[in-house]
């Protein structure tokens, strides 16, 4: 485990900086600011049941000067597709749900493709052949959806990119379809399902989903960035109720490391379902490869050694890491996008790892 663990530590080195005396957690968060040039932001880690340092900096709402602090709800973009994969692995645990099977089984109107059927196992995996957003209008829709199953009705008849199984292309699309069949297994809907077996469960209460024109107590504001280095600005508020599943929650950097002691501590799933989460699902690519709902950050052969997920879109950046066999995880959410957070994010998980270090 020892030589483990020097490995991982050697992979973050080799990604955050070459020095050797690496930056403090107050100098990662000020530099997610003031160099980032984030409006708002929080970080924190925790090494086994403990949240060992979580802080904020800048503001939820600039106008206001109203500061971002550690209960400041935000959005998390792209770690929801954590949370969804392993509430769809909860419903494999109880035999309710077959990820090998065509989802015509659990969407029967879904329309079927010549070939190779879209399966579970394709959706976790980003293999299904649907396509992302058409456009810059599409993401940035304004147009609220009913339900997950109007959603899908975006893309279902879209011709796939590939064969299912042939390919890996990422797709929040996807994960919609996923939590259309979440809903259809379980019976309930996909809020009320993500509430009762996965949120109150890690004992996140500041978690939820994110609905379009509704400001909930302690919400940030939403920040953007152009491309470039500009200064980021009030950004307009998008509905996501197109991708609630692979996008479309709320939630803040206390509740997220909950989110992760929880992963660790075996709460949603078995040990076993969890390492099959983290094994490579995504056929040819290599860097960053992903697993169900995981990305593996590191090197083969222990690609699963290192999970997590980044996520942006308007008015957030992010990004979690968690090392199961040391028990740290390592979070860094931001109220504004396109915001580059994977640096930080990293440097974070190699202070968490050195403490590990030190009392081994």
């Amino acid at each position: 485990m020892k030589h483990f663990a020097f490995g991982i530590l050697f992979l973050v080195s080799l990604i955050t900086t070459a020095q050797e005396n690496r930056p403090e957690a107050s100098t990662i968060l000020e530099s997610l600011v003031n160099e980032n040039m984030a409006v708002g932001g929080a970080i924190g880690y925790s090494i086994g049941d403990s949240i060992l340092w979580n802080s904020a900096r800048g503001y939820s709402d600039k106008k206001a000067q109203r500061p971002f602090e550690t209960h400041t709800k935000l959005r998390m973009a792209s770690i929801a597709k954590s949370m969804t994969a392993l509430a769809a692995m909860q419903l494999v645990e109880k035999g309710k749900l077959d990820i090998d099977v065509p989802i015509q089984n659990y969407i029967p109107d879904y329309p079927k493709h010549s070939g190779t059927q879209i399966t579970t196992r394709h959706l976790l995996s980003h293999t299904s052949g649907i396509s992302g957003y058409k456009n810059t209008k599409e993401s940035n829709t304004q147009t609220e959806y009913a339900s997950l199953y109007e959603a899908i009705d975006i893309f279902k008849d879209r011709e796939l990119v590939f064969e299912p199984g042939t390919k890996y292309s990422y797709t929040t699309y996807g994960y919609t379809v996923l939590g259309v069949i979440i809903e259809k297994v379980s019976g309930q809907t996909f809020e009320k399902y993500m509430q009762h077996n996965i949120w109150d469960k890690a004992g996140m209460k500041n978690t939820g989903v994110d609905k379009f024109g509704i400001q909930v107590e302690h919400e940030s504001r939403l920040y953007h960035r152009k491309k470039g280095k500009g200064k980021a600005k009030e950004g307009p508020e998008n509905n996501l109720s197109n991708r609630i599943p692979g996008g479309g929650l709320y939630t803040t950097i206390e509740d997220i490391l909950k989110f992760g002691k929880a992963v660790l501590n075996d709460v949603f799933v078995s040990k076993e379902t969890l390492d099959l989460m983290r094994q490579h699902h995504s056929l040819e690519k290599e860097r960053n490869a992903y697993g169900f709902g995981w990305f593996l950050y590191n090197p083969k052969p222990n690609e699963g050694a290192v999970i997590g997920h980044s996520g942006g879109q308007m008015g957030c950046s992010s990004f979690l890491l968690i090392v199961p066999e040391k028990k740290v995880v390592a979070a860094v959410l931001t109220n504004t996008s396109r915001v580059e957070v994977g640096q930080q994010a990293f440097q974070l998980l190699n202070l968490a790892l050195e403490k590990v270090e030190d009392t081994e």
